[in-house]
């Protein structure tokens, strides 16, 4: 790798960040695992006119798009690279009229998981819902059948297996962030953890 091109990887790579080629899978409890989706649903709720739900054939015909970007892991590694294909949140949006007191959203996934976000990170050009990853479907540990993806943060807020989304007034913390993780999650600030920046 020339010097020129080591310094554009370097400026990729937010502090205390290590270059992974592979893709680790980290969870906490099991991977769930689906043998009819016709059961799945994806539910919009909270500061809404009006609640919805989406079956899974609804949400899969949702118009897709093409996104290439980089993840970085709040365990210190990053993932240069990736090339995803998934439903821009605008798709989502399309059916939901919030209400104007809505300024966060709470991702909600299977086994009880949230991951809180600012409505603006949510909303964000670069933020969507990932179906495909490098090609292939995602599997099940990465999130099978979708994964919210925000990259501009650390990687525990793009969540796996998600279901559902409520929108809210006031920020809360999800899963991880009652557990000591940032409420925010900026790995250019390196917001690891709850007493960081």
């Amino acid at each position: 790798m020339s010097d020129d091109s080591m310094s554009r990887t370097k400026d990729r790579v937010p502090p205390g960040q290590t270059v992974t080629e592979g893709f680790p899978v980290l969870h906490y409890g099991s991977v769930p695992y689906y043998n009819d989706m016709s059961k799945w649903d994806f539910r919009v709720f909270g500061l809404v006119e009006e609640e919805a739900t989406i079956s899974h054939k609804e949400f899969m015909a949702l118009p897709r798009q093409e996104y290439r970007n980089d993840i970085h892991c709040v365990t210190t590694w990053s993932k240069l690279d990736n090339v995803w294909e998934g439903i821009p949140v605008r798709e989502v949006m399309k059916r939901v009229n919030l209400k104007p007191e809505a300024k966060f959203v709470m991702l909600h996934s299977e086994h009880g998981f949230t991951a809180n976000l600012p409505l603006e990170d949510f909303m964000a050009e670069t933020s969507f819902f990932g179906v495909r990853h490098n090609g292939q479907l995602l599997t099940p540990e990465h999130g099978y059948p979708v994964r919210m993806v925000v990259p501009h943060l650390y990687f525990w807020k793009s969540a796996k297996w998600l279901r559902g989304l409520e929108f809210m007034e006031k920020d809360k913390p999800g899963f991880w962030e009652r557990n000591g993780y940032h409420m925010y999650g900026d790995p250019w600030r390196s917001q690891r953890y709850d007493f960081e920046d």
